[in-house]
């Protein structure tokens, strides 16, 4: 890899990539609401026509719900306009939420924040801003969003904020968006790192985001982050970066088992801090497959832990330099 490359991936760690967004549409208003619990309140087709109304943004305690403690579920279906279809990044802003939330978009589960019982650990205090995938999307017709929250007291339910759907132009074309659902588990495991190891009985976690607004809290030391990824057309290019956002405070990359980061943890300064430097790390192409496996061991010293802000995921190292050579005219 020659100097000027070199230089330009130093340069993206010490800066931020910007994007350009639009608001598709405001959530706020009218939503149906049922106390209670039912995995089938996430399907999309679910009967909701006997569900009461609830004003959004509110807390359910001022809308007739004083004194509850426990489940409920949201729910609002809405048409997606199709003049946002040239966009290639979308996400939801549901503002706040006491305590914990399960978001589910045509009844598959894009995030979360906190624990639910019997682990419960509130994230009353935890912005909600969820990454959408386009492919969930049915554009210029009906879209469902699901909303399982649990309160534990006081007041319940999506209690401010700005509640939307939003549309965004990544400055950078990713090859593979790593936004979302990842398994994660704390403690340190070298085997880990093995594309072969089974993570089926880890914990979802959603990525980007503070580990402590996903039931971690306290947690300061090793955790692991694993996604699997499939490739259907391997990059036509040699060289591919692979960028994590912002990570605290120290990471160590594995693709399909390799090494991919300067250096090990153990290697690194610990009392010199990393937590705002943005991660980009190029690799060879011939590394992917098929199917891969990213695995990222992750040490935090203390306050926000983990991989908790963006962008992240694949871009090939053309995009990225051009990404570089455009902001600098």
């Amino acid at each position: 890899m020659n100097k000027i490359i070199r230089v330009i991936l130093l340069y993206f760690a010490a800066t931020f990539i910007s994007y350009s967004q639009i608001k598709v549409l405001s959530l706020a208003g009218e939503w149906k609401l049922e106390i209670g619990d039912n995995v089938n309140w996430s399907k999309p087709d679910f009967n909701d026509n006997n569900w009461n109304k609830i004003k959004v943004p509110a807390a359910w305690e001022d809308e007739g719900y004083y004194g509850y403690d426990g489940f409920a579920w949201y729910r609002q279906t809405f048409y997606f306009p199709s003049t946002y279809q040239s966009f290639n990044s979308f996400f939801i802003s549901l503002g706040y939420i006491d305590d914990v939330d399960e978001v589910y978009f045509n009844g598959k589960l894009i995030g979360f924040s906190g624990k639910m019982p019997p682990r419960y650990e509130t994230a009353y205090n935890a912005q909600r801003k969820y990454y959408l995938q386009k492919d969930l999307i049915i554009f210029n017709q009906k879209n469902n969003i699901a909303i399982r929250v649990y309160d534990s007291q006081l007041a319940g339910g999506i209690v401010s904020g700005n509640i939307g759907i939003y549309a965004e132009n990544q400055s950078l074309p990713f090859l593979v968006d790593f936004r979302g659902l990842w398994r994660f588990k704390t403690g340190d495991n070298m085997q880990y790192k093995s594309p072969d190891f089974n993570d089926s009985k880890w914990n979802n976690i959603v990525v980007p985001k503070a580990w402590e607004d996903q039931g971690y809290r306290n947690w300061d030391g090793y955790g692991w982050y694993r996604k699997t990824f499939y490739l259907n057309n391997i990059p036509n290019t040699k060289i591919v970066v692979i960028v994590l956002g912002k990570i605290d405070d120290f990471d160590e990359v594995y693709l399909n088992g390799v090494l991919i980061s300067n250096k090990k943890i153990e290697n690194y300064d610990l009392s010199q801090t990393k937590y705002n430097e943005h991660r980009a790390y190029y690799v060879s192409s011939t590394l992917l497959k098929g199917k891969n496996t990213i695995a990222i061991r992750v040490l935090d010293t203390g306050g926000v832990g983990g991989i908790y802000e963006g962008p992240v995921g694949i871009v090939s190292l053309k995009d990225f330099v051009n990404y570089w050579k455009n902001k600098n005219k």
